[in-house]
């Protein structure tokens, strides 16, 4: 079954910065959509930003635009989540998620993403 192994998550001051990555393994598709989504406590759970993994389909949440960038490493199946300026309400779990949906314009925050990871708590203080 795909498992998708997520680390960098971590605590660190407003301003700060932080390196999310996301391995999937066992995808069978040539290109899928991956990413992140986020959930803060007592909040709904909302996407950061979601791509193709050949770079292509990159859609970004308006709170995080400039703010965060998504890449990959195809050959790994890899993808990254750089976090810079990070606010206090930056502060929530992120799950990377991802679907053998590789079609750019199909690849989005609306997609049902049929793979979840377990989450790491990005904690960001004032």
């Amino acid at each position: 079954h795909v498992q998708l192994v997520e680390s960098g998550g971590g605590s660190v001051e407003a301003g700060g910065s932080l390196r999310l990555s996301c391995a999937a393994s066992r995808l069978t598709a040539s290109r899928n959509c991956m990413g992140w989504f986020r959930q803060a406590p007592g909040k709904e759970r909302e996407g950061v930003a979601v791509a193709i993994t050949d770079g292509t389909g990159t859609t970004y949440a308006d709170s995080v635009k400039g703010r965060f960038t998504i890449s990959q490493n195809k050959a790994k199946n890899t993808m990254y989540l750089q976090m810079n300026s990070l606010e206090p309400e930056d502060t929530a779990m992120y799950y990377c998620v991802a679907d053998e949906m590789g079609i750019p314009q199909l690849c989005g925050m609306r997609l049902p993403f049929n793979y979840w990871s377990q989450g790491t708590q990005v904690t960001v203080s004032s």
